[in-house]
């Protein structure tokens, strides 16, 4: 392999990225507008959830409990009868209806434990997952209140102290950010270097190369290295204009190390763009190929949910992946501070699945070229 047509036939690579306008706007949105919207949209807690109260108690307590909800964690309450509660959950209204029974506060004045139904719709998985602790503490923290007059509570025997490591305050802007960042570094890299491909055969010059003095593997190693080059420039501009600066989330490791790490992922990556287009004969061919593969990349790398908490099949194939290694590289960095001598078993696993890709590849580019031949 000669150094200098690679290097010649990567800078073709990117002048024919520039002309594409396309392909660069998708590029500038992706780390730029794309992070922005993504992170900013995750709610930090529950926000405006839809709730209604049935108060068939009509007592100074149930209105205490009414007054109790209010936003920006849920809507103002609406006031629903019994016979309103199921038209309403079938049409959607309402995530949540609490229905307080008669004599609620003589019963519980009496020493009896009378019993308070929430009836949640589980089919909005986001709100009904937190806010039915939400709706309970609620409930629990003023029946509490009324029950002790305004007294104070005896004092537990064990003071739990919780610390939040990493992310004090929990922000979810933390975490959403850097991972919609991890997840473009590995999307643009496969369309990027798979649509070089595509567009090479599109517009006829797979021919002209085929002619030149160049080897299958100069091309690849051409189109791997400028539009894995791309790509990291963009991440290296989104993590200090939009992450950090825009944003203002902090970044607790090495910027430096963090990219050493997406430039061997870009390695692996790369090459499976240009495995994928060796399939595909036109754009949306290999548009579909992508989402097939991009989706379990992405959702099973351990970025969306903890590894721990999936089959353990699937966690054994998914070591097989470069993502997964990536995405546990770039959390240890980004959020943890951690150096070389704790992320290196992750930077030798993406370097091993990366040459492994990079052969399989080009044995497949090789056939491919053969056949356009």
């Amino acid at each position: 392999m000669r150094i200098a047509n690679v290097a010649r036939l990567g800078i073709k690579e990117i002048r024919s990225l520039w002309r594409d306008r396309m392909m660069v706007a998708l590029i500038a949105w992706a780390f730029t507008g794309s992070v922005y919207v993504a992170a900013t949209g995750i709610p930090e807690t529950l926000n405006k959830a839809p709730i209604a109260i049935v108060d068939e108690d009509q007592s100074p307590l149930s209105q205490r409990i009414f007054n109790a909800f209010y936003p920006p964690f849920f809507t103002a309450p609406t006031r629903l009868s019994r016979a309103q509660i199921d038209p309403g959950m079938d049409q959607g209204s309402y995530t949540f209806v609490l229905d307080i029974p008669p004599h609620f506060q003589r019963d519980l004045l009496a020493g009896r434990s009378p019993a308070v139904q929430l009836n949640v719709d589980a089919t909005r998985m986001g709100q009904a997952f937190s806010g039915n602790a939400y709706v309970q503490q609620i409930v629990d923290g003023e029946i509490n209140a009324f029950a002790r007059r305004g007294g104070r509570a005896a004092a537990l025997p064990i003071d739990l102290a919780v610390r939040s490591s990493f992310n004090p305050n929990l922000t979810a802007l933390w975490f959403g950010a850097v991972m919609q960042v991890i997840n473009h570094v590995t999307l643009l890299s496969i369309i990027l270097t798979g649509a070089a491909l595509i567009r090479e055969r599109e517009h006829g010059t797979v021919e002209h190369l085929l002619v030149m003095p160049v080897t299958p593997s100069e091309i690849m190693a051409a189109k791997v290295w400028s539009m894995g080059l791309v790509v990291l420039a963009a991440t290296w501009a989104s993590l200090l204009l939009v992450v950090e600066g825009a944003m203002r989330v902090p970044i607790a490791g090495s910027l430096a190390l963090f990219l050493l790490g997406a430039v061997a992922h870009l390695f692996a990556t790369t090459s499976m763009g240009i495995f994928l287009a060796t399939f595909a004969r036109s754009m949306p061919q290999f548009g579909l190929l992508v989402i097939l593969t991009i989706v379990p990349l992405e959702l099973l790398s351990g970025g969306s949910t903890p590894r721990e908490s999936m089959p353990q099949a699937v966690q054994d194939i998914m070591l097989a992946a470069p993502t997964t290694h990536f995405v546990k590289l770039a959390q240890g960095i980004l959020y943890r501070g951690a150096d070389l001598t704790v992320v290196w078993p992750q930077l030798l696993a993406i370097v091993t699945i990366g040459a492994v890709f990079f052969a399989v590849a080009l044995v497949q580019f090789r056939r491919a070229i053969n056949t356009m031949a």
